[in-house]
């Protein structure tokens, strides 16, 4: 029986990379692995507009975006999931080349928890999912 809360007290986490390079998502998605966080499934999304259908249909606990894509800007995304209380509990993590003032400051506002310029160290993104982890406990 206490083997069954230890299992309980680990959590699989289900992480939404939202970034229009193939190679930005393939190279998220391999530091993701490489790290001893629980993760259960990593999705991917093209655009805001294709995460929305994905969080729409699954339960998301961490969501990595860019800020400049086509179709729906990471901004119009940010924009859209805070205006939901469902998701209120979502870690948001910007990951794009525009680090400037006013854009930190806008994810500051959208609740985004962490915001990471590209090119980026993988060890940044592997301390993040550590986080979000422990967290979960």
């Amino acid at each position: 029986m206490q083997a069954n809360s230890t299992a309980s007290a680990t959590r699989m986490l289900t992480i939404l990379i939202v970034d229009d390079s193939a190679v930005m998502r393939a190279l998220l998605r391999r530091v993701v692995a490489l790290t001893d966080v629980p993760v259960e499934t990593v999705l991917e999304a093209r655009n805001g507009r294709e995460a929305l259908q994905i969080m729409e249909a699954n339960h998301i606990d961490a969501l990595f975006t860019d800020i400049n894509m086509p179709v729906m800007s990471g901004q119009e995304l940010l924009t859209e999931i805070a205006k939901h209380d469902r998701w209120r509990n979502l870690l948001r993590v910007v990951i794009s080349t525009d680090g400037s003032r006013l854009r930190r400051k806008e994810a500051q506002e959208l609740n985004v928890g962490l915001y990471v310029e590209k090119p980026f160290r993988p060890e940044v993104v592997r301390d993040v999912l550590s986080e979000i982890a422990n967290a979960a406990r």
